[in-house]
């Protein structure tokens, strides 16, 4: 199957990976769990400070689901429960060192029941999303389809995921278990141009065009959408590997190849680390030697999270961009200043036509005022719905309208890229997440 988009747009943001660019492993002292990275999960401590812990040792569970599990990335103890208010859970520190064994985990492939047992008891379940609401799956859930992204199509991301050298050894035995889950196809979307081999028992999905289309969200409303009443799963080709090392050798596999990007690097490049590792030895002489403030985020600039030096790398785990942070920036006119190293999508700046990399910053570039219908947020999203108006039913709770308008197709990530460009400068990915645990709580 080929597949050809039009609308979106591919940032020319300096920093990318280098093409000879190896891998650098880092281990390292200290991990953490955030267990807002997995919606849908009311978290429940395990363990408390002080415990040992191994590999696939359940370390948080699902309060209205105990089977459901996150589980610790390393070996070592649990050196902080880091609360909020009401005493929410932030995160939970793990520190390296000696403490338990690996968790092995026995379980039947060929036994449905029991493949979705272990991929909740072994925190992979956690790594997997359930549309409608873009949620950690349940383990009953009945599934329509179940889509893979191979790639990652978001600015300095670097297109393939890096997988590990016997990767279509373990997606196929993935592929072969997850098959029993649903009665539909598992379909895999790969870049057009790619060499990317099918993998056995699946549907391949070739893919042309600028971001989204690595977007998950992009690929299910391109090839089969979602409708009222219907489940799918979604999950990346890094997250089947990783199903396919559990079936293979029974234990979790934490490893990932992170990509260090940015305009404020020296040195751009790939790091092999630990899910949740701490960010400050990943970026270690790797900064920009400059005094300009900088912001670190743990993914891409569009939907990522900002972290700081001393914060922790966020699911899914795959990419830290840095970029200047703006806010020690004086320039002639600011925000409205017509310089040619202004990146917009507006052809009202002459940076529009330059065929260069720039260097954005993270300031807001103008204030929020109330939504522009241009037209900018449908140019910005491949997929047949009505994105400003699907946002005014969220904003208004009006849940038959929601509906209408394709609420159960939709992720945050998927309105990341209307969010950068528009002009009214609205929180959208805040309002879509608001507006998909609302209609959740009402209809559930």
């Amino acid at each position: 199957m080929n597949i050809i988009l039009k609308k979106g747009l591919d940032l020319p943001i300096a920093g990318g990976i280098p093409p000879e660019a190896a891998v650098q492993s880092v281990k390292p002292g200290l991990c953490a769990i955030y267990p807002d990275d997995y919606p849908g999960l009311t978290p429940k401590m395990a363990l408390k400070e002080g415990d040992a812990v191994g590999v696939g040792t359940p370390v948080v569970y699902d309060k209205n689901n105990p089977d459901l599990k996150l589980v610790s990335p390393i070996e070592g103890t649990v050196k902080a429960v880091v609360r909020g208010e009401r005493r929410k859970i932030i995160r939970v520190e793990i520190e390296a060192g000696k403490g338990l064994e690996d968790v092995t985990f026995k379980f039947d492939a060929a036994n449905p029941d029991s493949f979705r047992s272990a991929l909740a008891q072994s925190g992979l379940m956690a790594l997997i999303r359930r549309r409608p609401y873009d949620i950690v799956p349940g383990l009953q859930d009945y599934v329509r389809d179940i889509f893979v992204s191979a790639f990652d199509s978001a600015p300095l991301a670097g297109g393939l995921f890096r997988l590990p050298s016997n990767a279509y050894e373990l997606m196929e035995k993935a592929v072969e278990a997850l098959s029993r889950i649903t009665d539909g196809k598992i379909y895999i979307s790969y870049p057009a141009g790619q060499n990317f081999k099918a993998v056995k028992g699946a549907q391949m999905v070739e893919i042309a065009g600028p971001h989204p289309a690595g977007n998950v969200g992009t690929q299910i409303a391109n090839v089969k959408p979602i409708n009222k009443g219907e489940t799918v799963w979604t999950m990346s080709s890094v997250t089947l590997c990783k199903i396919g090392a559990l079936i293979s050798a029974g234990k979790v596999d934490s490893e990932y190849t992170v990509a260090i990007t940015g305009p404020e690097l020296k040195t751009p490049g790939l790091v092999q680390t630990i899910a949740g590792a701490s960010v400050e030895p990943l970026i270690k002489g790797r900064m920009a030697d400059d005094s300009r403030h900088k912001r670190i985020i743990s993914g891409n600039v569009l939907s990522g999270v900002s972290v700081g030096a001393d914060g922790f790398l966020r699911f899914p785990f795959n990419q830290i961009t840095v970029i200047a942070e703006g806010d020690d920036v004086d320039e002639f006119m600011g925000w409205a200043s017509m310089a040619t190293d202004k990146m917009s999508t507006s052809r009202s700046f002459p940076g529009h036509f330059l065929k260069r990399l720039f260097r954005p910053d993270a300031r807001l570039n103008g204030g929020r005022r109330a939504m522009i219908l241009s037209g900018i947020y449908d140019s910005m999203m491949p997929m047949d719905i009505m994105p400003e108006y699907l946002i005014k039913a969220i904003l208004a709770k009006d849940i038959e309208q929601m509906e209408a308008l394709g609420i159960y197709e939709i992720a945050p990530e998927d309105f990341a890229l209307a969010e950068y460009a528009d002009a009214s400068k609205m929180p959208l990915q805040q309002i879509v997440r608001d507006g998909l645990d609302y209609i959740r709580k009402e209809l559930e």
